[in-house]
């Protein structure tokens, strides 16, 4: 199952619905819960604008969890996961506009998969983890990269609002194993490769991050980026893609 959250064209209110064929059909039940329940009307494609799927009280992403990207930069894999925070202010949606703010000239995709949390999880196993994941989606971790090599932590080159495009939909029934993730700057593809390149999987994360912090319904756990890190200028059209779930397309802009 695909799920969204969308609103219809002149519309305010931004609710959950299922995805499919092109269509989005609203439901009835909090997502979080065991129960879904769909209405009779499903909406074409065109007569709504679609929003990030969830909204997470954190994204919590990992550095270095691509051993093809560790191997691109010499660098050893870690032993455990790297963790760092984006904001939720950073986060955007699909068709939304990726900003590049006037105090970085090094803007950078970083195309991922990202663990959508279902339920509260805190100290949970790894043999248990998949109880606690709703599904996963797109994630774009953009990134100054001139300010991250210049600071000690990652803090401020990686939460600039729209740093975080997530979506466009969670895909709730998939094997995360060994997706194929990629991402195309207008059209050129940049990033090819596999999830069976993770160092640490969607399940030892959810794990390890559970027994540092408590993980809210919504919370968003950005898996890592495979090689192929690449810059985006203003006119730019960046496009992450995995398989199975979908394609997450954002305009670049200039401020």
């Amino acid at each position: 199952m695909k799920l969204v959250r969308f609103s219809r064209q002149g519309e305010k209110v931004v609710q959950y619905g299922m995805w499919r064929d092109d269509h989005v059909r609203a439901i009835v039940a909090d997502p979080f819960q065991d129960l879904i329940v769909g209405t009779a009307e499903w909406y074409p494609v065109e007569t709504v604008t679609l929003h990030p799927p969830c909204l997470p009280s954190k994204i919590v992403a990992i550095g270095l969890n691509y051993r093809d990207h560790a191997e691109e930069l010499g660098m050893e894999v870690p032993d455990e996961p790297l963790l760092f925070l984006k904001p939720p202010s950073s986060l955007t949606g699909p068709d939304t506009e990726i900003v590049c703010p006037p105090m970085s000239s090094q803007v950078e995709h970083e195309a991922e998969l990202a663990v959508v949390v279902k339920k509260r999880a805190k100290h949970v196993s790894a043999d248990d983890a998949h109880k606690y994941i709703l599904g996963y989606t797109c994630l774009n971790d953009v990134t100054a990269r001139d300010l991250q090599k210049r600071d000690v932590q990652f803090t401020r080159s990686k939460s600039f609002d729209t740093f975080c495009p997530l979506g466009p939909y969670i895909e709730t029934e998939i094997d995360p194993s060994d997706l194929k993730v990629e991402c195309r700057v207008n059209g050129e593809l940049r990033q090819s490769s596999s999830t069976a390149q993770l160092v640490h999987d969607p399940f030892q994360l959810l794990s390890f991050v559970s027994r540092i912090m408590t993980l809210e319904p919504g919370d968003v756990i950005a898996t890592g980026t495979p090689k192929g890190v690449g810059p985006l200028v203003p006119g730019d059209e960046v496009v992450v893609s995995i398989e199975g779930i979908g394609e997450l397309k954002n305009r670049v802009v200039k401020e």
